[in-house]
């Protein structure tokens, strides 16, 4: 055992480490996680191609929708919140970009999302 005295941020911590194989410590094994390309496409496969409007809000980054704020044929305002995206343990709202009417909800609450995804579309 080797024994180290740290200083971050003025606080000083002593630290005790176990030497281990002779090699070097093993690399943690990757953590294995369902890909989400899968599910994600069932929800955009769901709107029809004749519901999708000429403006479309897209996702600014990856993450999970939280709520949807609003509903097919419903009119909003530019600014009016549309989705909330949880990113990086943050509660997003995602805004129309204009006024219209929704055409098309392109996600669900629970889905996944990726940056650039269409979630909702305006006309």
């Amino acid at each position: 055992m080797k024994n180290y005295t740290i200083t971050v941020n003025g606080n000083v911590y002593e630290v005790t480490v176990e030497e281990g194989l002779t090699g070097g410590a093993a690399p943690a094994p990757a953590p294995k996680t369902a890909p989400k390309a899968a599910p994600k496409a069932a929800p955009k496969a769901a709107a029809p191609a004749g519901a999708q409007g000429a403006v479309k809000v897209n996702s600014p980054m990856p993450g999970k929708i939280l709520a949807v704020k609003v509903a097919e044929g419903a009119a909003v305002k530019r600014g009016e919140v549309v989705v909330i995206l949880e990113a990086m343990k943050m509660e997003n709202e995602i805004v129309a970009p204009q006024d219209g009417t929704v055409a098309s909800v392109n996600v669900t609450v629970g889905s996944s999302v990726e940056a650039g995804d269409v979630l909702v579309t305006l006309n």
